[in-house]
Parts: C-alpha cells; sequence; structure tokens
C-alpha cells in the first residue's frame, strides 16, 4: 500500500476511506463479512482431522489492489504460461519432442506418477490438455512478480474470487462509486463458452456441458455446486452418467441426455474404473473409451497433471522458449532438486533458510519453511529427503509482499499470493482479478486456507 511514506496511486482512494472510517465499523463490516459467508454456507473441508473439519475462510475487508497497468504485464505472463504448459502437455502425449532434444529428462516424463499412458496419442478438440490453469504468483517487489507453481489440473478457490466480489459490493457500496474496478462476475459465462468451444467434433449442435462432481463430502463440492449454479449447466456424480455406443449419456427425469463436455473435478485415478483405479464408485465405465473416440470432451484432460507437477515445474521457461520461441515474462522462483546431488548438498547445509516443498504435495501439506521450524523439525526433514530426495524440491523463503489486512490488533501488514484464472479453449482468456490468498497469523508465509490463511478480494482498477 505504500512506497516508502507515500501511499501507491492505486490505493488513495481505499487509503482515504480507511482514515475515514472509524475502527468499530471495520469491525463490524467484518462481522457482516463472516455472517453473510456463513449464511451462505462457504466453508472448506480440512482432511486428517477429528470433529468438525468444516471451517469457514476468514475472509479480510480490505482489498489487494493492481493497476491495469500492473495487471496487463501479469495477463500476458499468464497467457504464455498457460500456452507453453499446454503445448509441453502434446508434446509429451505425442512425439515427444522437448524430450528428444534434452531440455526435459525423460524419467522426469514418463515415470511421474501423474503422467497417464491412457492419453497418449489422443487429440483433444483445440490441443488443448488444460483448460483451467491456476497460476500461483508471488510479489517481491514494486514490479517483481514470480511464480510459485501451476495448477493445470482442477485449481480451485474461483468461486471465493467471485463471492468475495460481490460481497464486498453488498457492503462497500461507496467504495465502488468512487473507484472504476474491471469486473470478475462474467468468469462463469466465459468459463460456458470455453467449455462449449472445446466440444469434440461429434457433438450436437448446441454442446451440452455437465459438472462431474465426486459429491457433497468433497472439500470443494460448494465450489462445484455454485459453478455448475452460474453456468447453467447440470452437475452430476458419477452414477448420472453412463457410456451407451460412442457417447456419454446424462439420467434425467426425461430419460438420457447426451453430454458433449465433462468439466472434471475428480482425480484421474477415479475417472474410469475400467481403465483406472478398478474400485472406484466415482466415475464413469466405458468413459475413456468414449474420450478416445471424439465422443466426449473431458476438461482438464485426464494426463494434465504432469505439467504442474513440482519437479516440472523447474523447465517451464525452457518450454517458453521451445515452443513459443519467446523469453518468459514471468519469472520462476529459483528451486533446488533434491533428486539431484549437488542440488541435494546444499539443501541438506541449508535446510533452517529455506522452504521444502513434497513435489506431489498441495494445500501447504508437508512442507517445511525452514525460518520458522525448529531444529528438531529441520533435522526430522533432513531425514525424510535423504530417504526419498526425488520426492522433494526447495526454493529459498521469498520476502513475500505484504497488504494491508483487518485483524483483532487493527489493520496490519499481512503476506499475500495471488491465483488468477486462465481459460484456454479456441481462445485464451485471464479474469482481471484472482484468488488473493492471505496469510492471517503474523510473520506467516503460508497462505493456504487448509494451514490457517483467509482470501481477500483483488482489484484491477480501470486506467
Amino acid at each position: 500500500m505504500f512506497d516508502g511514506n507515500q501511499v501507491r496511486a492505486a490505493y488513495e482512494q481505499l487509503n482515504q476511506w480507511v482514515q475515514s472510517t472509524p475502527p468499530e465499523v471495520l469491525e463490524q463490516k467484518r462481522q457482516e463479512a463472516e455472517a453473510l459467508f456463513r449464511r451462505i454456507g462457504i466453508t472448506f473441508a480440512v482432511y486428517g482431522e477429528g470433529g468438525d473439519v468444516e471451517r469457514l475462510i476468514p475472509f479480510d475487508i480490505m482489498p489487494r489492489v493492481f493497476t491495469e497497468a500492473e495487471w496487463r504485464k501479469l495477463e500476458k505472463g499468464v497467457k504464455q504460461r498457460a500456452r507453453a504448459l499446454n503445448a509441453f502437455l502434446y508434446d509429451v502425449y505425442h512425439r515427444g519432442e522437448i524430450i528428444r532434444a534434452g531440455v526435459i529428462p525423460a524419467d522426469l516424463v514418463y515415470r511421474n506418477d501423474a503422467y497417464e499412458p491412457a492419453v497418449v496419442g489422443i487429440d483433444p478438440p483445440a490441443n488443448v490438455y488444460s483448460h483451467i490453469v491456476g497460476i500461483d504468483l508471488v510479489r517481491t517487489g514494486p514490479g517483481d512478480f514470480f511464480v510459485l507453481e501451476d495448477n493445470c489440473r482442477t485449481p480451485s478457490g474461483v468461486s471465493y474470487m467471485l463471492e468475495n466480489r460481490e460481497i464486498m459490493m453488498r457492503m462497500l457500496p461507496e467504495l465502488f462509486r468512487s473507484v472504476r474496478i474491471l469486473p470478475v462476475d462474467d468468469y462463469p459465462n466465459h468459463l460456458r463458452r470455453t467449455l462449449a468451444s472445446v466440444a469434440p467434433r461429434k457433438a450436437q449442435h448446441t454442446p451440452v456441458s455437465v459438472l462431474l462432481s465426486p459429491g457433497a463430502f468433497n472439500s470443494a463440492y460448494y465450489e462445484h455446486s455454485f459453478l455448475a449454479d452460474q453456468m447453467g449447466i447440470e452437475i452430476v456424480e458419477g452414477q448420472d452418467l453412463f457410456v451407451q455406443g460412442d457417447f456419454v449419456y446424462m439420467r434425467t427425469t426425461e430419460g438420457p441426455k447426451r453430454v458433449d463436455v465433462i468439466y472434471r473435478r475428480i482425480d484421474d485415478s477415479f475417472l474410469d474404473p475400467l481403465c483406472f483405479r478398478p474400485d472406484s464408485m466415482l466415475g464413469v465405465p466405458g468413459l475413456m473409451n468414449v474420450y478416445r473416440s471424439g465422443g466426449v470432451a473431458i476438461a482438464s484432460a485426464p494426463g494434465a497433471g504432469v505439467a504442474d507437477d513440482k519437479a516440472v515445474y523447474i523447465y517451464v521457461p525452457e518450454m517458453i522458449r521451445f515452443y513459443l520461441g519467446e523469453e518468459p515474462i514471468l519469472n520462476n522462483v529459483q528451486t533446488w532438486k533434491c533428486a539431484d546431488l549437488s542440488d541435494r548438498k546444499y539443501v541438506l547445509e541449508n535446510l533452517k533458510d529455506l522452504v521444502v516443498k513434497e513435489v506431489h504435495g498441495s494445500g501447504g501439506y508437508g512442507m517445511l519453511v525452514g525460518p520458522k521450524s525448529t531444529k528438531e523439525e529441520v533435522a526430522a526433514y533432513a531425514e525424510r529427503i535423504k530417504a526419498a530426495p526425488e520426492d522433494f524440491i526447495a526454493q529459498p523463503t521469498l520476502a513475500l509482499s505484504a497488504c494491508p489486512t483487518f485483524v483483532d490488533e487493527g489493520i496490519a501488514p499481512r503476506h499475500v499470493d495471488l491465483r488468477p484464472y486462465c481459460l484456454v479453449g479456441k481462445e485464451v482468456y485471464l479474469s482481471p482479478g484472482g484468488l488473493t490468498r492471505v496469510a492471517m497469523r503474523e510473520g506467516s508465509l503460508v497462505v493456504n486456507s487448509s494451514q490457517g490463511g483467509g482470501v481477500k478480494d483483488t482489484w484491477v482498477l480501470a486506467d
């Protein structure tokens, strides 16, 4: 918000509002927001804990603000990355030119748990494998943005982006009257059009899309039902779909209805018990045969997860150069691969100063933040790395940017990251905003909701 003692231009209106608003009014607004979240049912599940695992996500009423000029740079960088990741996915499921060229080690791809041999040779519509790409970004300086990780399978959280904006407009209409903020509420329409644009050649004249969910006990079920409702499409579970001949059908009260595009929010291994896990009760038997024959599109495609593996992440800048012939607009964070002997030696010698992550981990689980850990925790983590070095990568502890955040002590700086959502179909679209996650605990660098983080609205001010 500040550059030294000067308020940054983007935050001038917000700062004036904060200065003129008594603390008790801010507290009242926070309580109103919490009541709205509770009434609407915006919760998330925390696995592995006893008792009531459904939690209300902390919501901060202080928005994060970007100028449109700042956003344009981010938009170009995120779109560039999404195109390169999709080019990589098409390549590794076909000729593997990037591997033949020696840019990426073959073992890293073909022995990766997320690589699906069942997808080899399939040509999805528009050659798109990852249709919703969530790029996690951090800011370390006025113009310095870095990519923390890529999410190419089923990135979650976009419902928070939309609900955050809705709640802010309800509670703070005076702020929205004083500044021009680019809208995000058309995201569901763009998502629906993206899904329709990747319908297979055999699709009906007006393609029918559905959202495939594991069901109400899934941690992101609120988001599944919210997005289906916003797009005006059916939310289904595996038992609601069946395969007949070359097509997939949905059971309805009026009889079977053909489905052309499945926006799946279940993991690869549960999609089709005839192809993946035979004990899956969540998928659709025979779905992959229809997918191979071009009778249905799956967004995102099975096997897309090989592109967001944290060890593959290291090579994304090279993918951009290899496939697009361009220099990366957004840089990676420096990353050490523990499978590499020299990297591992450095990581083990400097573990107390680094952030270490599991290659296949997510949600902030299983990571070590060296500067915030005890000697015993660092020593125990070192043994894990020694036992299975290929399962870990390490990164420096970045000086993440902080945003003004309303906490119990008043307005204080808290560290944030950003996940914008890029839609990839016949066109590439980035919503002007995203999910800003905030570490609500003072000094914490872990923003994941499963680790106590909260969310805030993200504003892009129109020029």
